[in-house]
């Protein structure tokens, strides 16, 4: 049986050939199952045996969620219990001006290690389906009710780390017969997965955002907070980055997390300034350290992250300081992991 929410509107059509009035109303249950959640065949067929007909051949599943909002109210993190029982969560972020964003995750937990992510920690139960990642969406909006412009995959999980599911996802997101989501409204948030980056480059969306989680600009910091720079040094990362440029008014987000006594020092800017020079367009997003359960350090203080932003500017970079969203209810940056899942954690293969 196929997931809709994994098909592209050509993929559904192809797939639902021969089954009763498939040419008058495949668009319509396709469009209703993106946009609104919901597969009712009955409702665009006569009788129940045509119905199940379609039943028989394809699903929709929308997960259940639960919400924990946070201390303002705004930021509200919901956890996503997939099909098998296991969780994931995702994160509904107030832009202003009546925008949100939402965040979702592609992997139960994450291989990569990083040392300041509460993720990590789970390390890799298994990656999501594209009808799982697609399927986040349609809770939010149908269960839960919340309204979103934008989407990052910023959440739980590497999204290039199984990059063909990550772009069915966005071929599924942006298709305009389904959810018709702009690409400059998606944004795909990698630690730096070289091949990843190579191949959302074949995938020839030009408007897509990508911002890498840079985090330290000298390779022997780097491999000590983030592994995955033992498989591709900055160099090769940089030379990666520096391919990828999609159009010429590309702007490329270099994510950095402000880790007090650890990478926030004057020579540190200096090193992020060295690594964006060859990639044209470039905004630092300064994130303050949100520390989860083991603590690498301590959160910066306020004088200390104006510090860090001006040695970046003085360095000719253009800079936004993140403000912490969620940082009570661990629903900020680097703090999305679900305690009890890993401290109860069965390990399955990964698929």
């Amino acid at each position: 049986m196929q997931q809709i929410a994994s098909l592209t509107r050509a993929e559904f059509d192809e797939r639902a050939r021969g089954l009763p009035s498939a040419g008058k109303i495949a668009g319509a249950i396709y469009r209703q199952a993106l946009r609104e959640g919901r597969f009712e065949p009955e409702k665009h067929v006569v009788g129940d045996v045509a119905a199940a007909t379609w039943r028989g051949r394809f699903a929709l599943t929308v997960p259940a969620a639960r919400c924990h909002a946070t201390e303002s109210g705004a930021t509200i993190k919901a956890v996503v219990e997939l099909g098998d029982g296991l969780e994931v969560e995702m994160v509904h972020i107030p832009m202003g001006h009546g925008r949100h964003t939402l965040c979702i995750s592609c992997q139960v937990g994450c291989k990569m290690g990083c040392r300041f992510c509460e993720t990590a920690r789970l390390g890799l139960l298994r990656p999501m389906g594209a009808h799982e990642i697609v399927g986040q969406l349609l809770v939010a909006r149908r269960t839960l009710g919340w309204a979103f412009e934008r989407v990052v995959f910023m959440g739980m999980g590497e999204p290039l780390d199984h990059p063909e599911v990550l772009c069915q996802v966005l071929r599924v997101l942006t298709d305009p017969g389904g959810l018709a989501m702009p690409h400059d409204h998606l944004t795909v948030c990698t630690v730096g997965v070289v091949p990843g980056i190579e191949r959302l480059g074949e995938l020839g969306m030009k408007r897509l955002n990508l911002s890498v989680s840079l985090n330290a600009a000298n390779d022997a910091l780097r491999d000590e907070l983030m592994p995955v720079n033992r498989r591709a040094p900055l160099a090769e990362l940089q030379g990666a980055l520096a391919a990828y440029r999609q159009r010429a008014n590309f702007q490329l987000g270099v994510n950095y997390c402000l880790l007090p006594g650890l990478n926030d020092s004057r020579e540190d800017a200096r090193d992020i300034a060295r690594f964006c020079a060859p990639l044209g367009r470039v905004l630092v997003n300064v994130i303050p350290y949100n520390p989860g359960n083991a603590p690498l350090t301590r959160a910066a203080t306020d004088d200390e992250v104006t510090r860090f932003v001006v040695w970046l500017r003085e360095e000719g970079l253009r800079v936004r300081r993140r403000v912490t969203k969620g940082r009570e209810s661990m629903a900020a940056c680097g703090q999305l992991g679900n305690v009890e899942l890993r401290d109860g954690r069965r390990r399955l293969p990964v698929r």
